[in-house]
């Protein structure tokens, strides 16, 4: 069995060994092996000049990657929390994400920042959000979702290969997840979703921390003899909607689970596309099951009242049906 955290570390040690423009940079990513072990040894291995730590400012550490980037070399920047990725939301939008535009085509920044995003472990509001809506809204960037120990395996090389910045984000709560990987695992499509479970009566969609929910709500319905189909969007910007239609199309219901907020959300573009262009296809209202709009609290038992729960996925497919 792998973990999730093992699984993204051989994708990095992958990366270094194949192309050696790659290195990786960020907090504590060095001598301390990252905030969440996941580059722990690989300063041993290849050594200060690819394994760079850098100074707690987000934005000086992002800007070296772009400015990395822009000379020829393949920078993966690691952000500790995708709260902190905030501070370096200039250089993301207005740098990395624009320069292509505003150079006519000249200039390209193949940069990759993963982070770690998401609820579950008690760290309260600074450093339990999904903010992943805040980058899927900005176009120049790619956006990708590592829900499975297979994609956090698997993303990371097609993403380098990209020539524009992908930003990668990795559910913490996942890190010590466990699966079995395939020996001829190859690399993620970065292009297309995924459905994890066939079914003809209801689609569930969902990504990152909130897939492993969905899959279990699956199966729970499976006991009212509802057949639930489950699709992990992998890619939030550009999204697949190809995927996400011909689902609907087949099971004429859709539920779209987010750890984000309700409002101007990930759930908010996916209700908002199959209503514009599947509205004929739906045989009842789409039904969204996000994070309660507060702060992500610190205490257990509220901290669980704020986020999407099994049981809450399981009466919105009822709903659906219904």
């Amino acid at each position: 069995m792998t973990t999730y955290r093992d699984a993204m570390r051989e994708a990095l040690r992958e990366a270094l060994i194949r192309d050696d423009r790659v290195f990786l940079m960020g907090e504590d990513v060095g001598a301390y092996g990252g905030c969440f072990g996941v580059s722990r040894g690989l300063l041993d291995e290849f050594g200060p000049r690819r394994i760079r730590d850098t100074p707690l400012s987000e934005s000086a550490f992002v800007g070296a990657g772009i400015g990395a980037a822009l000379g020829g070399m393949r920078p993966i920047v690691e952000i500790m929390t995708i709260n902190f990725s905030l501070l370096a939301l200039d250089q993301i939008l207005n740098n990395a994400a624009t320069l292509r535009h505003m150079s006519g085509g000249q200039l390209s920044v193949p940069l990759v920042i993963r982070m770690a995003t998401g609820p579950g472990r008690q760290l309260a509001a600074q450093h339990s959000h999904s903010l992943e809506a805040f980058y899927a809204h900005i176009p120049g960037l790619r956006v990708l979702s590592a829900a499975t120990v297979e994609d956090a395996r698997g993303m990371l090389w097609p993403a380098l290969q990209d020539p524009d910045p992908v930003l990668i984000f990795e559910p913490a709560a996942l890190y010590n997840a466990e699966s079995e990987l395939p020996r001829d695992l190859g690399a993620t499509d970065i292009d297309s979703a995924k459905i994890c479970r066939a079914g003809a009566d209801v689609t569930l969609v969902a990504y990152g921390g909130a897939l492993r929910l969905a899959q279990a709500a699956a199966q729970a319905l499976v006991t009212d003899g509802i057949d639930a189909e489950v699709i992990d969007l992998r890619t939030l910007r550009p999204l697949d909607e190809k995927t996400l239609l011909e689902s609907v199309t087949r099971t004429h219901r859709l539920v779209v689970v987010d750890e984000g907020w309700r409002s101007v959300g990930i759930a908010a573009e996916i209700a908002a596309r199959a209503a514009e262009y599947g509205y004929y296809e739906l045989d009842g209202p789409i039904q969204r099951v996000c994070a309660v709009e507060v702060p992500i609290p610190y205490a257990k038992h509220l901290e669980e009242a704020a986020l999407p729960q099994v049981a809450d996925i399981v009466a919105a497919g009822r709903r659906a049906v219904s």
